[in-house]
């Protein structure tokens, strides 16, 4: 038994007898046993029999108001076993309280998980003891400090030693005390210090308790502990408990500080702050245990981070409406919210070592990185390509990176999205989708627009509007993609519309040869090729503009395109002007008669028919219209000379030569005017008539070679056989002024004899066709009274020449 215990029979004389030999019968002078263990319950008859028996106590003090249990007096109430002699126990000095473990323990001893349960059941024993004392003993307590009153005032030792009007002695010095050892935390409080998300000080706990355990292993590098079978101790167990308790909360940290409103981000900068501070300690506690043994909590962080991103984004894209383009809208809106929280309230709280912006960034892109990767493995519509491509290519770097300063970043640049691989598949897709629909979209609208072309109704015709819509679709969304798949889808584009161009050449062709369109009126007929003409210029431009944008090897394509065009719109141009010229074929018969040279009737019938037919064609769009009204420029003047050099008039005498010179300058000089009202540019072909009424008036010979050389130099086509038969109209026989004119137009002829023939807008006089020159032989009546000599001569008598046998014609057939 302990010396305080045993002392206690010489200083307390009212505890001399303790004993009892019965304890149903009361012996006197002693204390009846009490079930209650309450200090302060009365006994009935107790007060009577200390009446006597109990004196004062030292200090003077009744000992009738003091009563006490043994435990009271020892120290021994419940868990307080600390009472040292000479010192109260919760006297002044005495520190904090201790609880029962830390007085049995001795101090500096950690308390391990174990011992908290050997409290628990020792608390579990009395429990059922204090719970029937409790009430009764919280009634006395309040009842003995109302009947005690005030506690008196005692008067100092400096009062009570020094008499009254002397100084006071100076106070002893303070000694120091010495520092107090430290006391180490159980498991428990350092599981409750996580709870509680003081974490750096949590951390710094479990550090102190892995280095105990380092010590009490031999000095090794601490690590992951083994399992319990494979000889793990405690201590490595419950470090490593702690730092998955210590992980679970950092990371659940993370994610609260991302979710927005929540415990994490209602504890402010504090707790992001520890976060930061566990992370350093770690990585300097890294630094001690060596590579194999590092616990690398700054790379889990990372992985946190990352994990925090992935299910923020994975939240916010589910619920979006309009399929992939609106979840990518929306991971762009959650994006952008996280990303300034993580600048302006979570990256300044972090240490700066940490690069804190940085990591955030890169597990959002990572977690990003991931999602769009799964989106682009499934099979996605042509639209939602485009739109996983153009986010990908454009939205991101623009409106998300765009506000990221990554020069800060300590690792570089960021990682692509999606692998080069991955988004060449995916263009690659797109391309050959985009040839398949269009190719079955452009057929389709052409059989629907052919439908109607045979038809009497007079409908407006959107071929061209249809198909440069379905084209521009991709060829305007691609670039806005990347450079290369713009050139990509443009070749493609090209590729489909020159297929289209060429099936539209062919219904068309089918078109003008069907004997069926010849029951429509000739003005629905007339529409219905202005509107296949005004289908070009449109269609035209788009292939030029997919040649610009594609790569070189779209030239091919584009050249068939235009090729087709040029047939669809030379083919309609020489319906329309047929369809003039027979009209018109009438007054060109009295062309280069008697009559004509009296009478302006048959010209003005082609200038005024001409007029009229003018406004039809204003229907045409501008390029092609240019072309049909020089084509027809170039006709009218082509038909009207033709009667001239086939020799339907011809000119006797000066006087005649001078007329019809005078009346060729008049109708050419009224075609001029016809023709410029129209918006003719072939101005070229307004001095073909004056020429050839200039060699008609001249008389001289060296006039008329100019005048002719200026003819072959302006129109390279006209030929030796179209000067000679002008100079039958003039009545030009003499053979050598004959031969000197000629002579000029065979000289130039063989100057460019290697030349190649004009272009067909080009073309005058190698569309007349000119009889052969006669051979003339001067014949009187009677040939027998001719000398032989004079049949040598060739103006005495015209002959038409004979024409040598065909060599591709059989003999039979000749």
């Amino acid at each position: 038994m302990p010396s305080e215990f045993r002392s206690l029979p010489a200083k307390m004389p009212i505890l001399k007898s303790l004993g009892v030999a019965d304890s149903k019968v009361p012996r006197a002078g002693t204390l009846p046993l009490r079930s209650s263990r309450n200090p302060f319950e009365e006994v009935p008859g107790l007060e009577e029999e200390e009446v006597g028996e109990l004196g004062t106590l030292p200090n003077g003090t009744s000992c009738r108001r003091r009563r006490a249990t043994l435990e009271k007096l020892a120290g021994l109430s419940p868990f307080r076993l600390g009472w040292t002699p000479g010192r109260r126990v919760g006297s002044p000095g005495d520190g904090p309280p201790r609880s029962f473990l830390g007085r049995m323990l001795t101090p500096g001893i950690r308390r391990s998980s174990a011992d908290f349960g050997l409290l628990a059941r020792l608390q579990g024993t009395r429990a059922q003891g204090d719970e029937e004392a409790a009430g009764e003993a919280a009634r006395r307590l309040a009842f003995l400090r109302l009947g005690r009153g005030p506690k008196p005032h005692r008067a100092s030792l400096a009062e009570r030693v020094v008499p009254a009007g002397e100084a006071a002695p100076e106070p002893p010095p303070k000694v120091p005390e010495p520092p107090k050892m430290k006391e180490p935390l159980s498991v428990l409080e350092i599981l409750s210090l996580i709870q509680q998300r003081e974490l750096a000080r949590a951390d710094e706990h479990i550090l102190e308790l892995e280095a105990e355990e380092l010590a009490s292993s031999g000095g090794g590098a601490p690590g992951p502990p083994a399992a319990e079978g494979a000889g793990g101790g405690r201590r490595a167990r419950d470090v490593a408990l702690l730092y998955e308790a210590l992980q679970r909360e950092l990371w659940a940290l993370v994610r609260e500080t991302l979710a927005g409103p929540g415990p994490g981000a209602g504890a402010g900068a504090g707790v992001v702050a520890q976060l930061g501070q566990v992370l350093l300690q770690e990585e300097a506690a890294d630094g001690r245990r060596g590579p194999g043994a590092a616990r690398k909590l700054r790379v889990r962080w990372a992985e946190a981070v990352g994990r925090a991103a992935r299910e923020r984004l994975e939240a916010a894209a589910p619920g979006a409406p309009g399929g992939l383009a609106g979840q990518l809208e929306a991971l762009r809106a959650r994006l952008l919210e996280d990303m300034g929280v993580v600048r302006g309230r979570l990256a300044p709280a972090y240490p700066a070592g940490l690069g804190a912006f940085g990591v955030y960034l890169r597990g959002y892109h990572g977690a990003l990185a991931e999602w769009l990767g799964a989106a682009a493995r499934r099979r996605l519509p042509l639209g939602d390509r485009y739109a996983l491509l153009h986010w990908h290519n454009q939205v991101y770097p623009r409106e998300v990176l765009g506000l990221v300063d990554l020069v800060a970043l300590e690792n570089g640049e960021l990682g692509p999205l999606l692998s080069p691989g991955t988004l060449r598949g995916l263009e690659d897709e797109c391309v050959t989708d985009v040839k398949a629909q269009t190719r079955a979209a452009l057929l389709r609208v052409l059989q629907e627009n052919e439908e109607h072309w045979a038809r009497t109704e007079d409908r407006p015709s959107s071929l061209a509007q249809d198909v440069c819509e379905l084209l521009e679709e991709h060829t305007e969304r691609a670039p806005r993609i990347s450079q290369e798949f713009g050139e990509r889808m443009a070749h493609c584009c090209l590729g489909g519309l020159a297929e289209f161009l060429q099936s539209f050449q062919q219904r068309v062709e089918r078109f003008h040869e069907n004997p069926g369109v010849r029951e429509l009126l000739p003005d629905t007929y007339i529409s219905r090729t202005i509107s296949l003409v005004n289908c070009g210029p449109p269609l035209r431009a788009l292939a030029e503009r997919l040649a610009r944008v594609g790569p070189p090897e779209s030239e091919p394509a584009r050249e068939a395109a235009a090729s087709a065009l040029d047939r669809v719109t030379r083919l309609c141009h020489r319906v329309l002007a047929d369809l003039l010229f027979q009209e018109l074929q009438p007054y060109f018969n009295k062309l280069m008669r008697r009559k004509w040279l009296n009478s302006p009737e048959a010209l003005d019938g082609i200038v005024g028919t001409l007029g009229a037919q003018a406004l039809a064609l204003r229907r045409m769009q501008d390029e092609p219209y240019q072309a049909l009204v020089a084509e027809l420029h170039r006709r009218a003047l082509v038909e009207y000379v033709r009667p001239l050099l086939r020799g339907r008039l011809r000119c006797r005498s000066a006087r005649t030569r001078s007329r019809v010179a005078g009346r060729l300058r008049e109708d050419a000089a009224q075609l001029q005017r016809l023709f410029r009202r129209l918006e003719s540019q072939a101005s070229w072909l307004d001095a073909v008539v004056p020429h050839l009424a200039e060699v008609l008036q001249l008389e001289d010979t060296p006039s008329i070679q100019v005048e002719v050389g200026v003819l072959v130099r302006d129109y390279p086509d006209i030929r030796r056989k179209h000067v000679a038969a002008l100079l039958d109209i003039r009545g030009l026989h003499n053979t050598a002024a004959r031969q000197e004119i000629l002579a000029v137009a065979r000289d130039l002829e063989l100057s460019e004899g290697g030349a190649l023939p004009p272009p067909r807008d080009r073309a005058f006089f190698s569309d007349i066709s000119v009889p052969r020159p006669p051979f003339c032989l001067g014949l009187p009546p009677f040939p027998g009274r001719l000398p032989l000599r004079r049949l040598a001569r060739p103006g005495l008598a015209c002959l038409p020449r004979l024409r040598p046998p065909s060599p591709s014609r059989p003999p039979s057939q000749r």
